[in-house]
């Protein structure tokens, strides 16, 4: 998608170039991650309340226990993605919408689900009046079984205290799966990819604080 529509004065240019500085010094080398952080909004996404902290490196919360992760957090699930602009993503958990806008941008298509109405809603309207629905088909449920299809990417934007297999059979050949998993403390950031043959390599690419995965 193009973000060129983003890119207008409003107030906040040198704090997101200081955040993409910061990312970049913490190992988020992605040129196509980087460049749609610096022009997405984030401070559209949090509350009025939260909006001087909008681009420190910290998750915030957005209501009914929920909250935007931190942006090193999600530029490097993103970036784990390794997604060229083709793919058909696969998003769990829209929360504020800030995760989806930023794959909107970075991907093919993008199936976001979200079991709590009110942010449902809520992302839908911040991200339409961004332009960042065209590629966008949001679903209000916390069953990833309500859409049929294979997936290039799959991210999971909540902990789960195990990994879901079955999310697994809903990766296509190379497909790549990225999410928090419990280790009982937090929860390690693990990526799985699924080679041609159907097996799976799976990588940890960070650790964080998740909310819980609540799952239909």
């Amino acid at each position: 998608m193009d973000t060129t529509c983003l890119r207008k004065p409003d107030g906040m240019q040198l704090i997101r170039h200081n955040m993409i500085n910061g990312l970049f010094k913490k190992g988020i080398p992605s040129g196509a991650v980087l460049d749609v952080m610096s022009a997405v909004p984030r401070h559209l996404f949090v509350s009025d309340a939260f909006r001087y902290r909008a681009y420190d490196d910290i998750s915030l919360p957005i209501g009914f226990g929920q909250t935007i992760s931190k942006p090193s957090v999600i530029a490097r699930m993103v970036q784990a993605l390794s997604l060229t602009g083709v793919e058909r993503v696969m998003e769990i958990g829209t929360g504020s919408g800030y995760q989806t806008a930023i794959l909107s941008a970075v991907s093919g298509t993008v199936v976001s689900f979200e079991r709590i109405e009110s942010l449902y809603h809520r992302a839908r309207t911040v991200l339409s009046g961004m332009g960042f629905c065209s590629n966008v088909t949001f679903i209000h449920s916390g069953d990833f079984r309500d859409i049929d299809g294979l997936f290039d990417a799959i991210i999971v934007a909540a902990g789960a205290d195990i990994l879901p297999v079955e999310l697994l059979s809903r990766l296509g050949p190379n497909g790549r799966l990225v999410i928090p998993v419990s280790d009982g403390e937090g929860h390690r950031i693990k990526k799985y990819l699924k080679r041609q043959d159907g097996t799976v390599m799976e990588e940890e690419i960070g650790e964080a604080v998740f909310v819980p995965l609540v799952l239909n």
